[in-house]
């Protein structure tokens, strides 16, 4: 895939900078953790962080006070008070660590710092030639979007905070001949598909 297919919108760009970097809990929970073979979240660097919450945003956004976080592995829920936070990070730790199990992958020793990991790109790279013309047809005339990174979970709901994404659905069915309304989740691979398959019906 060309470099023109950068961002996947505001959720999915990730940070440069790292949570971890110069907090004193880091290395201190990493020589700890020669000590043992499997970890918990109790073994690894947690830090709590208040947020400030968005004034006037739109309803489908849900903003908490608190954010908790596993330095090093971003891995992090958040709450509106700090116990809610922690036990919810609790819960993400442990499904991040069976995905991690899953895959055949070990789990990282807590004080380490994780690569940042994009999302795959496998159904968006089949598209190739669609995705760019999607973004100069539909994204730039609705949003004024000229260059993003689209990989395989992105949707239409990445790139706007309206409430509904009617008028891209709209935008779409102008352009392309094809409704896309029905698609709930609005992943922009489901709705290649679709527009692919409207343009090659089967046989």
């Amino acid at each position: 895939m060309q470099e023109r297919l950068r961002y996947k919108g505001r959720h999915a760009v990730p940070r440069t900078d790292h949570p971890s970097d110069g907090h004193p809990d880091h290395d201190w929970k990493r020589l700890l953790s020669y000590r043992k073979s499997e970890w918990e979240l109790a073994d690894y660097p947690v830090v709590i962080r208040t947020q400030e919450l968005t004034p006037g945003l739109p309803s489908r956004f849900t903003e908490h006070r608190y954010r908790a976080l596993v330095l090093g592995w971003l891995v992090d829920s958040t709450g509106d008070s700090k116990q809610e936070a922690l036990a919810n990070l609790q819960n993400e730790f442990s499904r991040r660590r069976q995905i991690r199990l899953d895959e055949g992958k070990s789990v990282p020793r807590p004080g380490t710092r994780i690569a940042l990991e994009y999302a795959s790109q496998t159904r968006i790279d089949h598209h190739a030639a669609l995705a760019e013309d999607f973004i100069q047809r539909v994204l730039h005339p609705v949003l004024g979007i000229e260059d993003v990174w689209i990989s395989d979970d992105s949707s239409l709901w990445n790139f706007h905070f309206d409430e509904t994404c009617d008028e891209l659905a709209a935008k779409i069915r102008e352009v392309y001949g094809v409704d896309v309304s029905d698609i709930e989740s609005q992943n922009l691979a489901d709705i290649f598909d679709r527009i692919e398959a409207a343009r090659h019906p089967a046989q």
